[in-house]
């Protein structure tokens, strides 16, 4: 038995919350999963358990992983390699040689594989100025934006909280994402609206959706507070929520982005996906 195999057989246990496909057809918004909640489940086990389930995407993974997605007829809602950092970013232009050259391969590599989205992030403040730093991360990204237009490939910049998880995060509000798209002026770079972390920074998540969804490429979910289940446990309502994404014509990639506190996580896994089924 291959060891792939092995940790299949392993693993069953978790697949009993496997939904019938049948459950999610006609479903407008399409649904996918990040990698990096569930990295204590072998990825093959993952991409069973989302094929499964009736989920078409493992995301937030890199080159690395796409055959295995295909291996199971899944794509990847959002490419992602070793040259993304969070805290080091496109606002800081001492960074921007080292993103750039790092980008231009995953761009290639996503546009080689049929990933449409490619994600990136602003970087952190240390104390610059955010419309100097929305400057900068325009100068750095319209090289990378103009490979993108080429290859049909999205440029998505995360929208992240600064006050729990990423402390001094520069693209930590909607209005500069905004602001930053207006900037840049292109078709092939947008927003990732993470619902977890502007609940956290904003609130008013479904106005914001409804006001900027023509900056906004693609989703993420998670429960606040503690980025958990998106159940009753939690404070947002995420039926109501995903009903307002969807009257706004959005048809990309839904992104299940939340850690499972329960011991069984593919079961929380479909949970997730059932309450965005709507």
């Amino acid at each position: 038995m291959s060891l792939a195999a092995g940790a299949i057989a392993v693993n069953k246990k978790i697949l009993s919350a496997a939904t019938d496909p049948a459950l999610f057809e006609g479903a407008e918004i399409i649904h996918s999963v990040c990698r990096w909640c569930y990295n204590d489940v072998p990825l093959e086990v993952l991409c069973e358990a989302a094929q499964d389930m009736g989920i078409k995407s493992v995301e937030i993974t890199g080159p690395g992983d796409w055959p295995t997605l295909k291996k199971y007829n899944l794509g990847c809602g959002m490419g992602t390699d070793k040259v993304a950092n969070i805290s080091k970013g496109f606002n800081d232009p001492q960074y921007h040689h080292n993103l750039q050259e790092g980008y231009k391969d995953l761009i290639k590599a996503a546009a080689d594989q049929g990933v449409p989205n490619v994600i990136v992030f602003s970087g952190n403040r240390n104390g610059m100025d955010d419309m100097v730093g929305l400057e900068n991360c325009a100068v750095g990204l319209e090289p990378l934006v103009k490979q993108a237009e080429e290859l049909g490939i999205k440029i998505v910049m995360e929208l992240l909280n600064s006050k729990v998880n990423h402390k001094d995060y520069m693209c930590d509000h909607t209005p500069w994402g905004v602001k930053l798209v207006e900037k840049i002026g292109s078709p092939n770079f947008s927003l990732l609206y993470d619902i977890y972390h502007m609940q956290i920074m904003e609130g008013d998540v479904i106005a914001t959706i409804r006001s900027s969804k023509d900056y906004i490429a693609h989703y993420h979910t998670g429960g606040v507070p503690g980025r958990h289940e998106i159940d009753e446990s939690q404070e947002l309502y995420y039926p109501a929520i995903i009903k307002a994404i969807k009257e706004t014509g959005y048809k990309g990639y839904l992104g299940q982005e939340f850690v499972p506190a329960r011991e069984d996580k593919i079961a929380s896994l479909r949970q997730g996906v059932e309450i965005c089924t709507v």
